[in-house]
């Protein structure tokens, strides 16, 4: 059985409305007069007016499916996966509905396959800057220091004070690079585990911002490949610096639990929350890692679970839930 186009659905549409409307005017005891009377006349437009109505009506229910794609086309974002339209019926509406749910497929595997491209490639980037840093910058500094502390040890009085200033300068900025270098590259990532990574990064954000930071880990974690754990890791530091820089908070949670063959890490801090704040660069670069690994994503204000008890009923938590795939055997 062949399928009634979207030409001949609207052309019947208004056939049925205007079939109508002669039919009621062949059969009602109406005549109209020359010239025409006001009560003619109320008839008249009244007539037209219902005979609109209807017209509207049924093409409102005959391009409801069009109107769904509209809406879907304005609001869709391929870092939210999964949104698809249903398909009823046939004809060219379904056939278009279909089209733009593959078309939607499609989209979706080619942003995920650039997004891991882009991603490698930052990566590699961001370990060889560290490299850099380390080799260059790192070794240069500590011959920089050296150097100051031999002058230092050999120079007198005022000169030996303003070395050893220098020399206190050097090695704060040496410290500096290092720790620069370790968040390019967490090396303690691949040497002793996420667990570990995890709570150095919190251990350091701490010591540099001041901040409150509880941790919460399971000691019995499934175990992950290295790309899921580089992706955990990066979306506890990026949640960690949203923290510390956007959302004026006082403390924040971090953890790292079991749930279902699923690994979910929850940053939650007490600061002055989401709200309708648009999602800035960092927010959609957890959202690609994320889907470079088929994790789910979550950012939700804190309304009613603060995390600190004394503070104001708000915060933001992230929270991304990375599967567990199993190895065959």
């Amino acid at each position: 059985m062949t399928s009634v186009s979207l030409y001949w659905r609207i052309f019947g549409l208004n056939a049925v409305v205007l079939g109508s409307a002669t039919a009621l005017l062949l059969w009602a005891p109406v005549t109209v007069s020359v010239p025409v009377l006001l009560t003619e006349a109320v008839i008249l437009v009244g007539g037209l007016a219902v005979m609109l109505v209807a017209n509207a009506a049924l093409l409102r229910i005959g391009l409801a499916p069009l109107d769904r794609v509209t809406r879907l086309m304005t609001t869709v974002d391929l870092l939210r996966p999964g949104q698809r339209l249903p398909v009823r019926g046939g004809g060219e509406v379904s056939e278009l509905v279909s089209t733009f749910n593959s078309m939607l497929e499609r989209l979706e595997g080619e942003r995920v396959a650039s997004s891991a491209r882009a991603i490698l490639a930052q990566e590699g980037e961001r370990r060889r800057i560290a490299q850099e840093l380390h080799d260059e910058v790192g070794q240069s500094m500590t011959a920089v220091l050296l150097a100051l502390k031999r002058a230092a040890d050999e120079a007198e009085e005022p000169l030996r004070g303003e070395l050893q200033q220098a020399q206190e300068i050097t090695r704060e900025s040496l410290d500096e690079v290092r720790r620069l270098v370790r968040r390019l590259r967490p090396g303690v990532l691949d040497d002793l585990g996420l667990v570990s990574a995890v709570t150095s990064l919190a251990t350091e954000f701490a010591t540099h911002t001041g901040l409150r930071v509880l941790r919460r880990f399971d000691s019995d974690l499934p175990a992950l490949d290295h790309e899921q754990e580089l992706v955990i890791y990066r979306v506890a530091q990026e949640g960690l610096t949203n923290a510390a820089r956007h959302a004026e908070a006082r403390s924040v949670e971090v953890s790292l639990r079991a749930v279902d063959r699923c690994v979910v890490l929850e940053v939650s801090d007490d600061g002055r929350g989401i709200g309708a704040a648009r999602e800035g660069a960092g927010l959609r670069g957890m959202r690609e890692r994320a889907l470079l690994i088929g994790a789910d994503l979550g950012i939700s204000s804190l309304d009613d679970h603060p995390v600190a008890p004394s503070a104001p009923p708000a915060g933001t938590r992230i929270r991304l839930t990375v599967p567990v795939v199993r190895k065959q055997s």
